[in-house]
């Protein structure tokens, strides 16, 4: 089997700096995504001891007797997949109380450890959280990111590129799972993310809750995939399952702490009382979306309405990531009144600023694509900045004051 590439981790320059004034720091994300790549290149640089929970031994070691564990670490250290001991956090807390040195713990997690109130109160002001996602496009085509401050600064200027095609297809099957990039498109990596999902399921699940119908995960997860990009529906969720709808939402809890699925949350302003309050459901993964539904770049071509949906969640995890080492944080959600009238992604840059991202997997774009930016718009007042409509066309163009068409390539493409 072919090595996966190493491409460069635009997170990196985060955790080194976050090195240098705390502690702990946590780089947390979906099992095989690059945290531990990521620590292992930061502790090389910083002569790091590197251990994993995986291990059998020292996870035995570690849960028989954290405090005696803790006491015997080296001065600095890689605890990886630290969410499969629990029992350590409350000896973490008292070694950094004890030596509160900078940089001490590199800490990785495929579960979201913050969602477990004794563990992210025991670590409360001694660690910082880094998200990691799976690679970024802007990652894998080796372009050092501008789109979201293009967007924020609003400068688009006229531009010609050309439509990627078939080439979008690709992108979005692929998603960005390193290992999964490694193998040929196709059956290969089809067979990647089913193993992945599986091992997943049987290890980080099983540590974080006693489910008697394991197999109903996968299941759940495929029509999930299904309805990606659109409001989350639990009784639509629910409905092909022996189980009760508390349940359901349980096992959607459940998935959202192992990131393979996340919910957007809605806009709101007091300007406007009629806007749909639901969230919006994404896959983490357009790849992973993409094997569960069992389509490849061929058949989401074939089917226009599919690829316009998991399209919308490739742009938003592709902003996500971006997002993630950003200079400021910034929050998302989604646009929609009750007249149907929505705007994809809604990102706000504190209580100051917000931008509007509507995509379609068209090639062509006209006014009438900008009906919900406008909107947006309307209702934002003095905050809107910039929306666009991201298509699969070859212009950058402005339409209106604030509001421009810009080709898709122009996300991992220098604006």
């Amino acid at each position: 089997m072919p090595r996966a590439a190493i491409y460069p981790r635009y997170a990196l320059p985060r955790l080194t700096e976050a090195l240098t004034d705390s502690p702990v720091v946590l780089i947390h994300g979906p099992r095989q995504c690059g945290k531990t790549t990521l620590a292992q290149t930061q502790g090389r640089h910083s002569k790091y001891v590197y251990l994993s929970f995986d291990d059998d031994v020292v996870r035995g070691a570690a849960q028989t007797d954290p405090a005696g564990f803790m006491s015997n670490l080296p001065r600095r250290v890689i605890l990886d997949e630290v969410q499969r001991v629990p029992a350590l956090f409350a000896a973490l807390k008292i070694a950094v109380d004890r030596e509160r040195v900078p940089g001490r713990f590199i800490l990785t997690g495929s579960a979201n450890v913050l969602l477990v109130p004794k563990l992210a109160d025991s670590l409360a002001g001694r660690m910082q959280i880094l998200r990691l996602h799976p690679l970024a496009q802007c990652e894998l085509a080796r372009h050092a990111p501008g789109f979201l401050d293009a967007l924020f600064d609003g400068r688009f200027k006229f531009r010609q590129s050309e439509r990627l095609g078939n080439q979008l297809a690709q992108r979005i099957a692929a998603g960005g799972y390193p290992a999964a990039l490694a193998r040929p498109a196709g059956r290969r990596r089809a067979a990647w993310y089913r193993d992945y999902l599986e091992a997943l399921v049987q290890r980080d699940v099983r540590d974080l809750a006693r489910i008697s119908s394991l197999d109903v995960l996968p299941r759940l997860l495929a029509l999930a995939a299904a309805q990606t990009a659109q409001l989350f529906n639990m009784t639509a969720l629910a409905a092909p399952f022996q189980l009760s709808r508390p349940t359901i939402g349980d096992y959607v809890t459940l998935l959202e702490r192992v990131f393979l699925l996340e919910r957007l949350p809605p806009w709101h302003s007091n300007r406007i009382s009629r806007l749909i309050k639901t969230p919006k459901l994404h896959l983490g993964d357009t790849g992973l979306a993409c094997a569960l539904l069992g389509v490849d770049a061929a058949a989401l071509v074939a089917d226009r309405p599919l690829l316009g949906r998991i399209l919308e969640t490739f742009v938003f995890q592709e902003l996500r990531r971006q997002a993630s080492w950003h200079d400021e944080p910034l929050a998302f959600s989604h646009f929609r009144d009750k007249d149907g009238v929505e705007v994809d992604i809604v990102i706000e840059r504190g209580a100051r600023t917000l931008v509007g991202v509507e995509v379609k997997a068209a090639a062509t774009v006209t006014a009438a694509d900008f009906r919900g930016l406008r909107k947006l718009r309307e209702a934002a007042g003095k905050r809107f900045v910039t929306g666009v409509v991201l298509y699969d066309g070859e212009v950058s163009v402005r339409f209106d004051e604030q509001l421009y068409a810009v080709p898709l390539r122009a996300l991992w493409e220098t604006p």
